[in-house]
């Protein structure tokens, strides 16, 4: 049978086509082993170990002898199979952290499945990884990395236990001599011989702060020593919420020294939650009950100059003490006695004698001679080039 055009056009058309997909072939192999990339690589995903369910950990491999210009980091569902970018690293990264941001609409849930594919950039080139296994967020219960900090607070809490337990069975624990908690009686005695009345601030903070708390077991021990001297004891208040406290706590002194009959509801004053109508009300009382001696045992402002002032001026024997570093000036200058910082805390297990704040007092001064030890030697050994001590610290 003789061909005709037809089919000469179909066979020449098919060498063609032939002839050029195998060049196609031949220079895509030249362009892939031109390529500064050895080959995909399978990144892993893992939950962090500070995770709180809605984070992933990628990790991968960088390409050993290549110079790496960055890496684009991309998240899918299984369900949708839809590829977004949720960030970026630079070329010596070999980890990312991909986290639940709604502000910027990438949001990772907990327990959704998730699988990632890194993006390798070099030299203009990009290659795909294969794409990992699926991966759910999950929160972790303990954080390996914080091991640390875990084995100190099991250190401090034992350390106030067995302090606790020491006191409870009568052993003496060392505290250094406060000369303002010593001064106690002194002041009193002298209020007792002047037939004058005592007076006692617990600060200007409401039953929420730290300080009032701490001045409150002061305030016991006080109306105590009141009590027995068979003095009046003034207790002015600038917040509501704390008369309560302030009342249960002259009232628990009182009984403690065996006259609760003495004890009168009357001398614990609410006067203004007003800073300076307080202060004008305190220092009134001062002027007209010619009070002598005066106690200002808590967190104090700009007050506590004027209080203090007026009461030297009265003549009265003055203790101050207060956490509030800025504030310590004007009482170190107008008071008799001044505790400064953690001597106001420190006073009152130095006055109440409780096993439970002295436990606490001595396991918090034990921690803080293991942490300037753990400091000072952690020093000395890196100076010397021995790193693990600050990587066993490190969080």
């Amino acid at each position: 049978m003789k061909p005709n055009l037809r089919h000469i056009t179909i066979c020449l058309l098919s060498v063609f086509l032939f002839i050029a997909s195998s060049a196609l072939c031949m220079k895509r192999q030249m362009v892939l082993s031109q390529s500064p990339i050895v080959g995909p690589f399978i990144p892993e995903v893992v939950n962090p170990p500070d995770g709180d369910g809605k984070s992933l950990l990628i990790i991968w491999s960088k390409p050993p002898g290549k110079v790496i210009d960055g890496y684009i980091i991309e998240r899918a569902t299984v369900s949708k199979k839809k590829w977004i970018q949720v960030g970026e690293a630079s070329g010596d990264d070999t980890s990312f952290v991909d986290r639940d941001r709604p502000d910027a609409g990438f949001r990772l849930l907990t327990g959704v499945n998730y699988k990632y594919r890194i993006i390798t950039k070099v030299q203009g080139w990009k290659t795909i990884s294969l794409v990992s296994e699926e991966a759910v967020a999950k929160p972790r219960w303990f954080n390996v990395q914080r091991a640390n900090v875990f084995f100190v607070i099991l250190v401090y809490f034992g350390s106030v236990l067995f302090y606790i337990d020491r006191t409870r069975k009568g052993k003496s624990l060392f505290i250094r001599r406060i000369a303002g908690m010593e001064a106690m009686d002194e002041a009193l005695g002298r209020a007792t011989e002047m037939g004058r009345p005592a007076l006692y601030i617990p600060g200007i903070m409401d039953v929420d702060n730290i300080q009032t708390i701490a001045s409150m077991v002061i305030l016991t021990e006080v109306s105590k020593r009141c009590a027995e001297y068979d003095i009046q004891l003034i207790v002015p208040l600038n917040r509501a919420f704390v008369v309560p406290l302030a009342e249960e706590s002259v009232k628990e002194g009182f009984l403690r020294s065996g006259r609760p009959d003495a004890y009168n509801p009357d001398d614990i004053r609410y006067l203004s939650d007003e800073q300076f109508a307080f202060t004008a009300g305190v220092t009134g009382i001062m002027n007209r009950q010619k009070t002598a001696a005066h106690f200002f045992l808590g967190a104090f402002f700009a007050e506590s100059l004027i209080v203090s002032e007026i009461g030297f001026s009265t003549g009265a024997i003055q203790i101050a003490g207060t956490a509030n570093i800025h504030q310590l000036p004007f009482f170190v200058v107008a008071c008799d006695y001044t505790l400064i910082g953690e001597e106001f805390y420190a006073a009152s297990a130095y006055i109440s004698k409780e096993p439970q704040l002295l436990g606490t007092l001595k396991g918090a001064d034990l921690m803080k001679l293991l942490m300037m030890g753990a400091v000072f030697v952690g020093s000395m050994l890196s100076w010397v080039g021995v790193e693990w001590v600050v990587r066993i610290f490190g969080v």
